[in-house]
């Protein structure tokens, strides 16, 4: 190898490394020149056996092979060949052979022991797809079990390499310093407005770099639309010599080779996803543009749907993206954000393990024979509530039993390249399903003002001439190549009747099985228990019921924007074991009225629904408790004040917990009986609240406890005239109010509840204006009382003020006329 590049400088060290320990984690910067010289050095270090380097990306795959080819003076094919889905490039002599991640995982499954393979590369490992996780868990396994010989190589940019050679069991580190070529950075002045549009903010920015720079450039945007609207923004703007170039995942190979060629004539500016930050040399390039945006799937374990989010881009991205300036010359990269915004980024973005769908991950491990994620040597454990949801989704597609194990259906669709619920609707259909599993695995051929009917689809890729809307004609051409590749792997499967598209969709998604709810708007529940919705305008809102084969993954109602009717008969045929005929009482929030109802039922929705004439008065009495439990009503002025002097007794034996928590959680024991033998039991939240609880709060307690109750924490208290002042419980201290001259002759302060507790006394005029507030009556008379009579003698002459008064008897009364 005649070029030089920064990673030569630490081959030495990675292949002593390789020798000596037979693994090792390589930390080498963007531009540095892992991918090409790594593989190419270790054919004089390993003499025998294949090879084999893991891409994230098909293109990454096909450039990587290919350049690594030029350099030998050979053809891909040859030395260094590849295999990707659908597309193969190797011989017998091959020796390196670069695969996408998902390769791997099916060579492992076919054969645990890797026959004739004897190193294993993970490029870009940074990345932490999913696919990258599964399969250095498993090579971690196969190492330690089946092949002690097998060399692990983990190379990575930007990833922090010590936890990865920790879980490899303490590998070397070997670290590449500095890049090909300096790069060199520019911000914003000022950060940008916020209702600023992307787009624009990239042209202008675009623009300005073509204007103040030499070269090609690479502008970074996190999806298509953004890249197809940046075009259009350009097309009339940029300088005579620049021709404009789209790179992203869905298009077809001959547009992604024509993008990362070398400029024949001029220059070239390229808009590119993150398909172009790794493992891609573009020629010429030299300046990049970051609009400082990535798109990430996100899967929500609560709503069984993943969907796109923009996010900001991290620090480690944004690294990433700088270094493809520097592959070839010196480079500048202008940044869409200030240097300032720059602290605000996070340093890596999340793993794939912690915000995908599962169920592809989980249908492996059990092909694998581990059930529990935690067996794995795992970088990032997964979730286990969206390990829980993909175990239970495998399981209503006959993929795994009851305990978790693969059954001899999911066998057969982990061996398939689809999502599970793909591969089960195909071989349960066969080959008819395959035009639509192909649709449903890629990007709508459709614009997006398209209908949401599938149908259009499907009559599309039959007929492009004669479809309703434009198609994208080559999204179209990848979904029929793919149609016909699915057709031939399944060409032996016999299925056992002929099904319809409606019931092809519903059993890939028979979560995802939609009943129009009543009311004017076209919402829909759906069986696995989530919300959808419809446009008003679009033709399938005015079906009763769908099959909602894709969803934006709103967690609160996800907006439907592809689906197939389907009629009730093709559900009961599919679904018939199902289906359960059940009575229940439910409340409706519509209307605010518990409704007894005989229902037939497929998860969450009711295909049948009909009145529950005889309904019992234990079944409509377990709807009000769970109701009242959710709607948790404060409890009346009476239930109060006798819950505030129970309280008082907590602590004695026989007294339960008599706190708000406890009462709702456990008013099964003590409200359920007065519910079932209402006259009238509560149907409306109304009724519900205002229903009166005292009676049922005094049956929980014990007899002797009501009695001591009553002795101890009386609801009166009784003056020494006899008068009944009510106690006011509602504080934190228990109080009364009533006339200073009537707790005369009184030298012990009135207590309450055990251990004793003083009631808070406010004493009052003849007037009734509060002279003391006091807990000690006693002290009361001995300190502040002579001050009291003094101001009250003259203030209310006709009353009696004694001295001492302890002495004095209790009055309401005035003191006598003088005749």
């Amino acid at each position: 190898m005649s070029f030089a590049l920064p990673i030569d400088d630490v081959l030495p060290d990675l292949l002593a490394a390789v020798k000596t320990h037979g693994q090792a984690v390589l930390q080498a910067p963007p531009g540095a020149g892992k991918t090409t010289k790594v593989p190419l050095a270790l054919l004089d270090v390993i003499p025998e056996g294949r090879i084999i380097m893991l891409e994230p990306r098909r293109l990454a795959a096909r450039a990587a092979a290919t350049r690594m080819a030029e350099i030998l003076g050979e053809k891909a094919g040859e030395t260094v060949g590849y295999r990707i889905r659908g597309e193969s490039k190797t011989t017998a002599k091959t020796r390196i052979e670069v695969v996408t991640e998902g390769i791997l995982t099916r060579m492992i499954q076919s054969d645990a022991e890797l026959t004739g393979v004897s190193c294993v590369i993970f490029d870009e490992f940074h990345e932490r797809s999913l696919n990258a996780d599964l399969g250095l868990a498993l090579i971690s396994e196969i190492r330690g079990v089946l092949r002690d010989d097998l060399t692990l190589i983990v190379m990575s940019a930007t990833l922090d390499a010590e936890p990865v050679a920790k879980l490899l069991g303490d590998a070397p580190v070997v670290t590449s310093e500095g890049r090909a070529y300096p790069v060199e950075t520019r911000w914003l002045d000022k950060p940008r407005a916020s209702k600023a549009r992307l787009e624009e903010g990239v042209a202008d920015l675009i623009l300005q770099a073509l204007d103040a720079e030499d070269g090609s450039l690479l502008a970074f945007l996190p999806g298509e639309g953004e890249i197809r609207r940046v075009e259009a923004l350009l097309r009339d703007r940029v300088p005579a010599d620049c021709r404009v170039f789209t790179l992203f995942g869905a298009m077809d190979f001959k547009a992604q080779r024509a993008a990362i060629q070398p400029a024949q004539s001029g220059r070239k500016v390229v808009l590119a996803t993150s398909i172009a930050e790794t493992s891609l040399t573009i020629d010429g390039i030299r300046i990049v543009v970051d609009a400082g945006r990535s798109r990430r799937a996100r899967f929500d374990a609560g709503s069984g749907m993943s969907r796109l989010v923009t996010e900001r881009v991290t620090k480690a991205e944004a690294t990433q993206r700088q270094g493809r300036a520097g592959r070839l010359t010196p480079g500048v990269c202008y940044r869409l954000w200030t240097r300032g915004e720059e602290g605000a980024l996070a340093a890596f973005p999340p793993a794939e393990i912690e915000s995908a769908d599962l169920c592809g991950l989980v249908l492996e491990l059990a092909l694998w024979g581990a059930t529990d994620p935690s067996e794995m040597a795992f970088l990032t454990q997964p979730d286990t509530g969206m390990w829980s949801a993909a175990q239970s989704l495998l399981n209503d597609l006959g993929a795994l039993d009851e305990k978790g194990l693969i059954t001899a259906h999911g066998r057969i669709i982990a061996a398939l390249p689809l999502h599970p619920r793909l591969a089960h609707m195909l071989v349960t259909c066969g080959q008819d399903a395959a035009p639509l599993a192909a649709l449903l695995a890629d990007r709508d051929p459709l614009p997006r003002h398209a209908p949401a009917d599938l149908s259009l689809r499907l009559s599309a890729l039959k007929n492009p001439r004669d479809a309703s809307f434009p198609p994208d004609r080559g999204t179209l051409q990848r979904i029929r190549d793919d149609a016909k590749r699915l057709a031939k792997i399944t060409a032996g499967i016999k299925p056992q009747r002929t099904f319809s598209t409606a019931e092809m969709a519903a059993l890939a998604y028979p979560d995802r099985i939609a009943l129009r709810r009543p009311g004017e708007d076209p919402r829909y529940l759906m069986s696995g228990g989530k919300g959808a919705i419809l446009n008003a305008e679009d033709p399938l809102a005015g079906q009763r019921l769908l099959v909602a084969t894709d969803l934006d993954g709103d967690r609160r109602e996800a907006k439907m924007r592809l689906g197939l009717t389907i009629s009730e008969a093709e559900i009961r045929g599919l679904f018939g074991a199902r289906i359960v005929r059940a009575n229940s009482c439910v409340w409706s929030r519509r209307d605010d009225r518990i409704h007894a109802r005989t229902q037939e039922r497929m998860g969450a929705i009711a295909l049948s629904d009909q009145i529950w004439k005889d309904v019992s008065k234990d079944a409509l009495a377990q709807e009000a408790l769970k109701v009242w439990q959710e709607l948790r009503p404060p409890f009346g002025s009476k239930s109060a004040l006798f819950l505030a002097r129970a309280r008082l007794l907590t602590g004695q034996a026989d007294v339960p917990d008599l706190s708000d928590a406890a009462l709702y959680a456990d008013a099964d024991t003590w409200l359920l009986p007065w519910f079932v033998t209402a006259n009238d039991i509560p149907r409306t939240s109304r009724a519900l609240r205002s229903f009166d609880t005292l009676e049922a709060l005094r049956s929980y307690l014990p007899h002797h406890i009501l009695l001591e109750l009553d002795r101890l924490v009386p609801a009166h208290f009784i003056s020494p005239l006899g008068n009944k002042i009510a106690i006011d419980y509602s504080g934190e201290t228990p109080a009364i109010e009533l006339r200073i001259q009537e707790v005369f002759g009184t030298t012990q302060h009135p207590c309450v509840g055990t251990p004793p507790q003083p009631l808070r006394m406010t004493l009052l005029s003849p007037g009734r204006r509060p002279l003391q507030v006091t807990s000690d009556l006693p002290g009361f008379w001995k300190t502040s009382w002579a001050d009291v009579r003094k101001d009250m003698r003259g203030r209310y002459p006709k009353h009696p003020w004694p001295e001492d008064p302890t002495e004095a008897p209790p009055t309401l009364r005035a003191k006598p006329r003088k005749r």
